[in-house]
């Protein structure tokens, strides 16, 4: 969906009636000029923030001008409901209008490429620490890319990020419920920032403290030329990552598994597994299932 022109977008975010701007007063819509205002300033990584009602997919979308050519480095795209939200895996999944944040943002990073696939796990770290401060909910992070909250005793995704390569660059989208009640969860094991008991639900904060936070340690790490250790990105995702120290079932291409003790982060990114064997195996995709609960602190 191609983003509508600001003054369409204000007055589809502010008119009364369906879709309207006190058509649900616990969900209001996202304040777009307050969050330009905000993010679009002298020196910021952010060069454009645009708001859309409704689309399939904002990394769909970012993806396409990107291919396209000309979208700059920095350009934010959010949207208040999305129809074809992807994760990995082509997995889909949706929520109501405005009860979460939906959102993607364009990076071309200038370091070794081969270090580009430390992006989604600083996403994911950038938006742990960014909820546990604005929102008051610890949000732990499940390797590779999910974002886990504990509701009542039990935890539970909140939100998940997805990075593709287009264009120039990588295009990373991140979606965190914020408001879903338990009756509105997309399957059980689901969860939100309001279930999770949560400080604040207000949607602009947020989204404010995660792109602020993704700033500073895109920052850092573009610096440090990609090197995690160097700016310590490393430490502190393997410092906020629930799979560390569970065993676990790694679901991995062509059909195939391995089972292990989640040990270790490594330079890479990659997941470390110690096998029964007495190997230390490195896993850098698939999916991660938790079979063991994380140890007591």
């Amino acid at each position: 969906m191609t983003p509508q022109p600001p003054e369409n977008q204000d007055k589809d975010h502010s008119g009364a009636g369906a879709g309207g701007r006190w058509s649900d007063l616990e969900r209001p819509p996202l304040n777009r000029t307050a969050l330009r205002r905000a993010l679009l300033r002298p020196g910021s990584l952010w060069t454009d923030v645009d708001v859309v009602p409704a689309t399939g997919s904002t990394n769909t979308d970012l993806a396409a001008r990107a291919a396209a050519g000309g979208l700059a480095e920095g350009a934010v795209l959010v949207a208040e409901e999305q129809s074809a939200a992807r994760g990995r895996l082509d997995r889909r999944w949706s929520a109501p209008p405005r009860s979460g944040l939906f959102f993607s943002f364009y990076l071309t990073p200038r370091v070794p490429v081969e270090r580009w696939g430390w992006l989604p796990l600083l996403a994911g770290v950038a938006t742990a620490s960014a909820v546990a401060r604005t929102a008051g909910v610890d949000t732990a992070l499940k390797w590779p890319n999910d974002l886990l909250v504990t509701v009542g005793d039990e935890e539970r995704k909140a939100g998940g990020i997805l990075a593709e390569r287009a264009g120039d660059g990588v295009v990373i989208g991140i979606g965190l419920n914020i408001s879903l009640r338990a009756d509105e969860l997309p399957v059980p094991g689901a969860g939100s920032l309001a279930l999770a008991g949560a400080g604040v639900t207000d949607r602009d904060p947020v989204l404010r403290a995660v792109l602020r936070s993704v700033e500073d340690w895109y920052g850092q790490w573009s610096a440090a030329d990609g090197d995690a250790a160097a700016c310590r990105l490393q430490d502190a995702y393997a410092a906020g990552c629930a799979t560390l120290g569970r065993t676990v079932r790694a679901e991995l291409p062509g059909d195939r598994e391995l089972r292990g003790e989640a040990v270790a982060i490594d330079g890479d990114g990659r997941l470390v597994l110690a096998t029964e064997e007495g190997m230390q195996r490195p896993v850098g995709a698939g999916d991660i299932v938790h079979l063991r609960p994380a140890p007591e602190a």
